[in-house]
């Protein structure tokens, strides 16, 4: 009798002082979201943090996010990048212009990318199928609806035979869209005309240049830097009467013909499905990178009747989004 209750004693001490080791909370994941943009109205953000909650993440309970915003100012981000990798979070996710800047300081901590350009040519990544390195993520860059932005320009503007392309020199895989698009125009026998911009005075160089080359649209290649000049893109098109077309819906949102490409929203809401597997133990190394595959068409109707440009309602009728 004595061997048995000297037993349970113990037993029970045993469990009281585990008790409150068991009932330790786990510390909350945390990650560091930096962005060249602004946080009111960002629509990938929010996609972001709805994947999350999907994927039974609450904020403040079982994770953190700590956000860091340029508010549009280049010039501030590499404070942020700095104070982002100094704090050292479980991972960080980021986007854009930002994505090389944060490679650049050599953290070897898990980064989460959304990425305009060819992650491979930038040097994020070895290959698609396997990363290779602390880096994964989402790429927009979509080759294979380049061609379909100038059947939709001749869609709508009658006689079509000159195009000029803008396009960001320093954006990664630009080489490549720009030869994609040399031979998507010449089936279609249109002339291409090229004008790099890599700046506010660049861009209007370059919108001379059309006028003087006497195109009759403008197609935009998708990135960051260049959707910085959407509106002002818009107000040329007002008073040349040149219709544009870039890859993401906020173009043509901001006031713009069309544009047509990869759902940006669906590719951040994606995001969250790489956390989640890093947070469980899988490695960005072996993570592949992956393209949105949901694509859109946005047609801002206002803005092509301001310059008396006719939208068939055939095309109408396939947008995903029509702006009156």
């Amino acid at each position: 009798m004595k061997r048995r209750t000297l037993l349970s004693a113990f037993a029970a001490l045993s469990a009281a002082a585990l008790r409150p080791a068991l009932a330790q909370p786990k510390d909350p994941a945390r990650l560091g979201w930096i962005s060249a943009d602004r946080e009111i109205g960002n629509t990938g953000y929010a996609e972001f943090r709805a994947g999350l909650t999907e994927l039974g993440y609450v904020e403040g309970r079982n994770i953190v996010i700590e956000s860091r915003w340029g508010n549009g100012d280049l010039s501030a981000v590499d404070a942020l990048v700095a104070a982002a990798v100094q704090s050292r979070p479980d991972i960080i996710v980021t986007q854009g212009p930002v994505v090389r800047r944060v490679k650049a300081t050599g953290t070897t901590l898990p980064i989460v990318f959304g990425f305009s350009g060819d992650p491979v040519a930038g040097g994020l990544v070895e290959s698609f199928a396997r990363p290779g390195r602390n880096m994964t993520g989402m790429s927009f860059f979509a080759l294979d609806l380049v061609g379909k932005r100038f059947e939709l320009l001749k869609e709508v503007v009658p006689g079509l035979q000159r195009v000029a392309i803008l396009a960001n020199p320093d954006h990664p895989g630009e080489p490549t869209e720009l030869r994609v698009s040399r031979e998507a125009a010449s089936k279609l026998r249109l002339n291409v005309d090229y004008f790099q911009v890599g700046s506010a005075a660049e861009l209007e160089l370059a919108l001379a240049g059309a006028l003087k080359a006497k195109s009759q649209a403008l197609v935009l290649f998708p990135d960051a830097g260049m959707m910085r000049h959407a509106e002002r893109i818009a107000d040329f098109t007002a008073t040349s009467r040149l219709p544009a077309i870039s890859g993401w819906a906020i173009f043509a949102r901001r006031g713009n013909i069309m544009s047509y490409g990869p759902s940006l929203d669906q590719g951040y809401r994606r995001l969250s499905y790489y956390v989640d597997r890093i947070l469980k133990g899988a490695k960005p190394a072996d993570l592949p990178v992956e393209l949105p595959t949901r694509v859109e068409l946005v047609i801002n109707l206002a803005a092509a009747k301001s310059i008396g440009l006719a939208i068939p309602n055939s095309l109408l009728l396939r947008a995903d989004e029509v702006i009156t």
